[in-house]
C-alpha cells in the first residue's frame, strides 16, 4: 500500500451559513491523503496504473464550487466522489479549512477533517 498527498490546494468559494459568505465568498485550503496499492505503478512507471493526482485535484476543485453551508458536507462529497470514480483508492482523508473565518476573533483558519475507508 502507499499514499498520495495533495497539500495546500487553495480555492476561493462561497460556502457558509452567513449571507456575506454566500455572496462574496472566502478563501479555503484543502489537504488530501489517499491510500492505494501503488506497488504495480512503482514497477511499471505507467500513469494508467496509478491514482492520477490531476484527477484528484479536479475532483476537489469541482466539489469546492458546489456551495454548501457546512465544511463537513463539502468534505464528504469529496470523499464520496473519489470512491465512486477511482476504484484503486481504499482510504481517503480530507481536510477543508476556511481561511480567516468570520467568527469574531483573530483566527487563522477553521478546519474539518473527515476520513473514510472503502
Amino acid at each position: 500500500m502507499g499514499k498520495i498527498r495533495l497539500k495546500n490546494i487553495r480555492i476561493h468559494s462561497n460556502h457558509g451559513c452567513l449571507k456575506e459568505e454566500m455572496l462574496i465568498g472566502s478563501d479555503y485550503r484543502v489537504d488530501l491523503e489517499i491510500t492505494a496499492d501503488l506497488s504495480q505503478p512503482a514497477i511499471s512507471d505507467q500513469l494508467s496504473e496509478t491514482v492520477d493526482y490531476v484527477h484528484l485535484n479536479n475532483i476537489i476543485k469541482e466539489e469546492m464550487t458546489v456551495r454548501s453551508n457546512l465544511l463537513e458536507h463539502v468534505a464528504k462529497r469529496i470523499i464520496d466522489r473519489i470512491f465512486k470514480e477511482i476504484n484503486q483508492v481504499t482510504e481517503v482523508e480530507v481536510e477543508v479549512s476556511k481561511i480567516n473565518p468570520p467568527i469574531g476573533g483573530d483566527v487563522e483558519s477553521v478546519s474539518v477533517k473527515l476520513k473514510n475507508t472503502r
